[in-house]
């Protein structure tokens, strides 16, 4: 069985000033996840070590971490398709760090409320469902996929100094109902991200449509609310 290493950020408030590496040396066979190897470490070698993780498929976006240079999902992340027998993990960017792995994301989860990531219709409630054509539905692709792992908003240079920002998650779920035929407040959403910290601040840099693990783009989403900001104040755009 191979042995890699694995150098992983340490962080304690009881106990320390600023972060730290510490080495463990971990046995590696078969697809074995960076995931599967910090259970390791926390079963076998350190049990204080504190990260995240929940379903371990991918769906529940708990295990987004700083892996060898780039943002990943710990759980979808082989460690020997990695080409390095060091592997260094650190938590999400942007975001302050409670212990080792484990960030903060309260801020996270009030600018996501803050979007209103659900259904406003404008009609009562229907007797059975809101329909959509299938057109209607071809919208959503690429937006309803999101599982708020919130590796978009560790990657983002803005958000990394500008706390106000509402970041690439909560913007690319507005745009996701902005999208949704079965929506009614359209005006409202847009009105919603129209400020200085919202779509406003994005810099275009794409950093995390890189990093997304369901190859999304919040950019994307970011520049369509843009246009239809645009639209809505030369009164191209009045209803919903």
């Amino acid at each position: 069985m191979e042995r890699y290493t694995f150098r992983v950020y340490r962080f304690d408030p009881e106990k320390d000033e600023k972060g730290r590496f510490q080495e463990f040396e971990v046995p590696v066979k078969g697809a074995m996840t960076v995931l599967e190897g910090l259970y390791y470490i926390l079963e076998n070698l350190d049990g204080s070590l504190a990260f995240r993780s929940s379903c371990r498929a991918g769906v529940c976006g708990s295990c987004g971490m700083h892996i060898n240079g780039r943002y990943r999902l710990a759980c979808e992340t082989q460690i020997k398709l990695l080409n390095s027998r060091i592997i260094t993990v650190q938590p999400l960017g942007s975001m302050r760090v409670i212990k080792d792995l484990l960030v903060d994301m309260d801020s996270f989860w009030q600018k996501y409320k803050y979007v209103k990531p659900y259904l406003l219709p404008s009609t009562p409630p229907p007797e059975r469902e809101r329909p959509q054509s299938i057109d209607e539905r071809a919208k959503l692709d690429g937006l309803y996929e999101c599982i708020l792992c919130g590796c978009c908003t560790g990657s983002c240079t803005v958000a990394s100094t500008d706390k106000d920002y509402l970041g690439p998650a909560a913007l690319l779920w507005a745009n996701r109902f902005v999208e949704d035929s079965r929506d009614g407040a359209m005006i409202e959403r847009l009105k919603l991200v129209d400020f200085e910290h919202g779509v406003w601040r994005c810099h275009t840099i794409f950093s995390c449509q890189e990093v997304c693990p369901k190859e999304l783009s919040p950019t994307s989403s970011i520049m369509n609310m843009s246009r239809k900001i645009i639209a809505m104040k030369l009164g191209l755009i009045r209803k919903k």
